[in-house]
């Protein structure tokens, strides 16, 4: 246990954010700057990969589902290296010595890291060994190359000779040839020979193609056999190398950083400077080095030199299987016994009517979609299609931050376009891994005149936001959608997601007046009735709402904070909260991943609860509440939106809160929250030293993600045979018998 559990320490922090009414904090002698009060955020995110990993040990899920996970944690690890380990050895290289709030170095949060990742993979391959050993007994193998028939072995050369082999260019390591570029993400087969005639040794490099239509694991004779790739090329390499002998043939694998971002503020051309460095990207520094545990020392050592690793701790050795993410290929195997029972997300209940969706809106008021279980397709993209044709919509305003390669909906803007209406769409260029992706969309939606900005200088726009102007009967309406997750029809049916449909003549007022700070940058004298945007008002608003939530308790009045979002990591929120724990403010906290708080210590943060809700979809939606029951005319407080509390949505994000108003709607947020705080399947809750424990439950467990989705159902059906029977109706007066 931290120090700080133990004794508090008797100082008081001197800060601006300390509410001087708040005298909770000096009687009890807590100072808020104590590094010991908090959790790191890394090593947090990486316990939630923990988290993560045990549904592949989970025996009631189906085998491939277990398999999926076990893609899913190396995929994110992968990443991860990518993104915080590239990042904070970027700040190690330049001598950054700011710590973390959680009182660590640069260099001690990666040692910190690598330790629980060392320990993630060995998880990690202990759950694979298992599943691995499972599917023979469901007609699934992955198979060792080496204890093949020798028919097998022939027909697996002649596909790889027809198919593969042209594909392959081999490169030599010697005096004439330097050691060439290793590709992020690559396998590779480091191959040692020499002539017949000579005792001379040489290296070659050869990188394993997986990708542009080519698969990791090979079938044998087109049935559910397989085998890797690189074991296939290992094990015909006298059709690179004629006449040679093959000494040593060994695997590896490479990360690169991708934490390259530049200062924006001096660019030029932002497009310019984004295309530029996702050209530096693949030129980045390496961050890890996977090696087969065989590998001769002085060839790992040279490969360690060649890459410029300079720490032990950055070459990692296994004797399994490296890059477990193409796992995905056999995961996605369509063996229905083997999987989960598809879901198909049912239409909205309020958007059956096939009338135009604007109609609907306006007559039924407020509308709250829950993606996966409602359709996005039917919902958020019917808003968008029907706005492109609709002869009466004047323009559409919408923000894009990720979307698919394949996604309809920047040809819907096209479509909108082309068909007169005044189209304006912020693009987020710098949406780290979908860059290309959106340069892409960018470059072609300006051909067809689309307006296309790229955000404000210095901040990145999060905010998941469309605006349709309409010419109604009674004059021009604004009719808005606003989202917790991305404009991304893949996703949609993969994150659990909510969104919001208004016609209120408030909140489009607001939303213009976003769009007027998006396309200028500009934001003097900008006020806003409803919405609480990020960077300039989320963070104030957020500390100021908790502390009214500490004055209502202390006056008597019942108070509380329920927040559910992905991670909460911002140094004021969490001192906010801590205070408002101090003070007596029930306080649960629904966080996916990173939580830099420590929940239920006594005489710190006893009223506080923290739970992580893992399942089959990924946790993505944001609900903030707060009780607000100072005084007799308050409403309880309900906002959804595209931030969580971290530092960077909060401070350098373009993000926004909007609130939900509707009795009915907030009665569905409340059942929501109830719901997963409720979980007993798939809910872990957060111990005093930071660790988690599946919740305890008697009788069946009740999974929150199954609960929605029965919940979507029922709704879906009953509105289904209301309109059944409002037909009925309708054809009785038509045709009377």
């Amino acid at each position: 246990m931290n120090k700080i559990f133990q004794k508090p320490n008797n100082t008081l922090e001197p800060s601006s954010n300390v509410n001087p009414e708040n005298a909770a904090e000096q009687q009890k002698g807590l100072d808020y700057t104590d590094p010991d009060l908090y959790q790191n955020r890394e090593t947090t995110w990486l316990q939630f990969n923990q988290r993560v990993l045990t549904l592949s040990k989970d025996e009631k899920l189906p085998l491939l589902e277990r398999l999926k996970f076990i893609a899913i944690v190396s995929s994110n690890l992968d990443e991860f290296y990518m993104k915080r380990i590239g990042g904070l050895k970027q700040q190690e290289v330049v001598g950054y010595r700011e710590l973390s709030i959680d009182g660590r170095s640069p260099s001690e949060q990666i040692a910190s890291c690598q330790k629980m990742i060392a320990q993630l993979d060995i998880d990690v391959e202990a759950s694979y060994n298992v599943i691995v050993d499972e599917l023979p007994n469901h007609g699934i193998e992955l198979c060792n190359y080496m204890q093949l028939e020798e028919e097998d072995k022939l027909n697996l050369r002649q596909h790889y000779i027809d198919n593969i082999f042209p594909l392959i260019t081999p490169q030599a390591v010697d005096p004439a040839h330097p050691f060439p570029f290793i590709s992020n993400l690559s396998l590779n087969l480091l191959v040692t020979l020499h002539h017949p005639d000579s005792e001379f040794t040489s290296l070659a490099r050869v990188k394993v193609p997986v990708g542009s239509g080519v698969k990791r694991f090979i079938a044998i004779n087109n049935n559910l056999r397989f085998v890797a790739l690189e074991q296939i090329m290992a094990n015909n390499l006298d059709l690179l190398f004629p006449g040679m002998v093959i000494d040593h043939c060994e695997l590896f694998h490479v990360i690169r950083n991708a934490s390259t971002e530049r200062n924006e503020s001096a660019a030029n051309d932002l497009l310019e400077m984004i295309v530029s460095e996702l050209r530096e990207r693949k030129f980045a520094t390496i961050v890890q080095l996977l090696v087969q545990k065989e590998i001769e020392p002085s060839r790992r050592g040279m490969l360690t030199s060649e890459l410029n690793l300079k720490g032990e701790h950055d070459v990692l050795e296994t004797s399994g299987l490296m890059a477990k993410r193409h796992l995905f290929e056999i995961a996605n195997l369509e063996i229905s016994q083997l999987r989960e029972k598809p879901y198909r997300a049912v239409d909205h209940f309020q958007l059956l009517d096939k009338r135009n969706i604007f109609h609907i809106i306006r007559e039924q008021g407020d509308i709250l979609l829950q993606h996966p279980y409602e359709s996005f397709s039917t919902s958020t993209v019917r808003f968008l299609k029907e706005a492109s044709n609709d002869p009466k919509v004047r323009a559409i305003k919408m923000t894009l931050y990720r979307t698919g390669d394949n996604s309809i909906i920047p040809d819907l803007l096209i479509d909108a376009a082309r068909n007169g209406k005044q189209v304006a769409v912020a693009v987020e260029l710098k949406a780290q891994f979908d860059e290309a992706t959106n340069i892409k969309w960018a470059s072609q939606m300006e051909e067809v005149g689309i307006h296309v900005t790229y955000g404000v200088v210095g901040l990145k726009t999060h905010s998941k936001v469309i605006l349709v102007v309409r010419q109604d009967f009674d004059g021009i309406r604004r009719y808005v959608h606003i989202g917790t997750g991305n404009y991304h029809e893949d996703t949609a049916k993969l994150y659990t997601d909510l969104g919001l449909l208004t016609a209120s003549h408030d909140i489009g007022n607001d939303i213009t007046e976003f769009f007027n700070f998006l396309t200028t940058g500009y934001t003097p004298n900008r006020k806003y009735k409803k919405i609480i945007p990020a960077p300039r008002v989320m963070k104030t608003a957020i500390i100021n709402k908790i502390r009214r939530e500490i004055k209502n308790t202390k006056n008597g009045y019942p108070a509380g904070i329920q927040f559910k979002c992905n991670a909460i990591e911002d140094p004021d929120i969490c001192k906010e909260l801590y205070r408002a724990s101090a003070a007596g403010v029930p306080i649960d906290l629904i966080i996916r991943d990173s939580c830099r708080i420590f929940a239920g210590v006594e005489g710190l943060s006893e009223n506080i609860n923290v739970i992580s809700v893992i399942g089959r979809y990924l946790e993505h939606s944001r609900i903030y509440y707060f009780k607000n029951a100072g005084d007799e005319n308050a409403e309880e407080e309900y906002f959804i939106g595209s931030a969580d509390l971290m530092k960077r949505n909060l401070e350098s994000r373009v993000e926004i809160l909007v609130p939900v108003e509707s009795v009915d709607l907030k009665q569905d947020l409340r059942l929501i929250l109830n719901t997963c705080m409720t979980d007993t399947n798939g809910a872990w809750v957060m111990q005093p030293n930071g660790s988690y424990l599946l919740k305890p439950y008697e009788g069946e467990p009740r999974a929150s993600q199954q609960i929605f989705q029965e919940m979507a159902e029922k709704r879906y059906q009953a509105a289904r045979k209301q309109n059944i029977r409002k037909l009925e109706n309708l054809r009785k007066r038509v045709h009377p018998k």
